[in-house]
């Protein structure tokens, strides 16, 4: 009975430390994830911060002074409970690297905190109407061609695909469409040398012309797209560089679902002039008359990313912008519960409406979608049944700050939606410009 008595004891015992093995793990990966890997703060102001994860740690900064916590400058390590709020403050803007650790020992994540100036943008709500021509030739897939021989062919089968960008072909860069035709024309009957952008990957291939037996021209068999046009709506104009960012999501080719990379864009003048509402399960739209002259360029199109559009407003267009600029609210700084939107619904009038945030998901992977909003202006929903297409980039306000811009409707509800904060489109604004890719004021 003893030896039953010993092995039953040393088998709970086991059991136990495997469950309590197993519950740390899982405490600190919970914690791991709760948690971002970068804040944002802007320079001189005490931040709140409250991450409801039932632990203790160590904050440490390489910048002694510089970073306060609770009021308290930093000197050495600082011990917090992430459970409870808690107040971060900075002297200086910069990038401050922050280590955290459980229980005061184990190092859990380095958290970068990126303290900025306490800069103001101009909340827009124009509705803008959006030309962008791709940078390259962009496939939307292969298909037959019924060659002049009789026979059926795919020339392009298997060695091009849905979303590959044209690049060059025999060594000529192509932009237009009429340019891949007329290239091919040059030398119809030899194979056409290709670069091709897959994905982040640039490659050659070759595709053999067939010359087909309706036009009698020689045809690779493929559907392709250069440009694309839409309306959509400037988010915030930087009253100071004159970048503005719009839409707060990337423009998607309709056929491949990719983001559409940009040779050249430009923001023109619209004016709304009807109105399809939304229903369940059928978005709605905003239709507009586009007013194409030089004078009605507002800006160019830089870059099309997953947090929207960005570029710059033309100099002959600067002196219109009249308009107040507010203070810039960061994702922990925004609540559930009131706000507004501004947007343009009729003619070119910019209206100020009622919403409410229901739901907000910090620091995740989905930048476009950060809060789950509802429209609650009976004005708005009378109009609209509430968010349709052409009002994304629609600036959200709340506490007398911008803190974001609508991105999607829900299909089944079409008076709910999501949006992105503002720090993410100003972020990926400032890597663009850091990068090369945004042209100074």
């Amino acid at each position: 009975m003893g030896i039953k008595n010993k092995l039953r004891k040393k088998t709970v015992s086991t059991l136990l430390c495997f469950f309590l093995f197993f519950m740390i793990a899982g405490i600190i990966t919970i914690t791991f994830f709760s948690l971002p890997t970068e804040l944002r703060m802007t320079a001189g102001k005490n931040h709140r911060f409250q991450f409801n994860v039932p632990l203790q740690a160590k904050i440490m900064s390489e910048k002694q002074g510089v970073l306060k916590v609770n009021h308290k400058p930093v000197t050495e390590n600082i011990n917090i409970s992430l459970r409870e709020p808690f107040f971060i403050e900075s002297s200086e803007t910069g990038t401050l690297d922050v280590q955290l650790h459980l229980f005061g020992i184990i190092p859990l994540k380095k958290v970068t905190v990126d303290i900025i100036p306490d800069m103001k943008i101009i909340p827009c709500g124009k509705t803008v109407a959006v030309r962008i021509q791709t940078d390259g030739i962009m496939v939307l897939g292969t298909g037959v061609v019924n060659g002049a021989d009789g026979k059926i062919h795919e020339p392009s089968k298997g060695i091009l695909q849905s979303g590959d960008l044209i690049l060059a072909l025999n060594g000529e860069e192509i932009h237009t469409t009429q340019q891949l035709i007329e290239t091919i024309a040059q030398s119809p009957t030899k194979p056409a040398k290709m670069k091709v952008k897959r994905e982040n990957e640039i490659i050659e291939t070759w595709v053999q012309p067939v010359k087909s037996e309706d036009e009698k021209t020689y045809k690779l068999g493929i559907w392709v797209r250069d440009s694309t046009q839409g309306i959509g709506t400037i988010t915030y104009i930087d009253p100071i560089t004159m970048r503005y960012g719009a839409l707060g999501h990337g423009i998607t080719d309709i056929d491949t679902k990719q983001i559409m990379p940009v040779r050249k864009g430009t923001i023109m003048e619209t004016e709304i002039t009807s109105i399809r509402k939304g229903e369940k399960g059928t978005p709605g739209e905003l239709s507009g008359t586009i007013i194409e002259t030089a004078e009605t360029i507002l800006g160019s199109v830089e870059v099309n990313t997953n947090q929207g559009i960005f570029g710059v407003i033309e100099p002959t267009q600067r002196n219109r912008i009249q308009d107040i600029a507010f203070p810039i609210g960061l994702q922990h700084e925004v609540e559930e519960g009131p706000a507004t939107i501004r947007t343009n619904i009729s003619g070119d009038k910019i209206e100020e409406f009622t919403i409410e945030i229901q739901k907000i998901t910090r620091y995740n992977d989905n930048s476009a979608k950060g809060m789950i909003i509802k429209i609650t202006d009976s004005h708005l929903l009378n109009e609209t049944n509430g968010i349709v297409q052409g009002m994304s980039g629609s600036p959200i306000l709340q506490n007398g700050k911008i803190i974001g811009a609508v991105t999607h409707v829900f299909v089944q509800e079409p008076s709910k939606g999501y949006g992105i904060f503002i720090e993410n489109m100003l972020k990926k604004e400032k890597e663009l410009a850091n990068n090369g890719n945004m042209p100074s004021s």
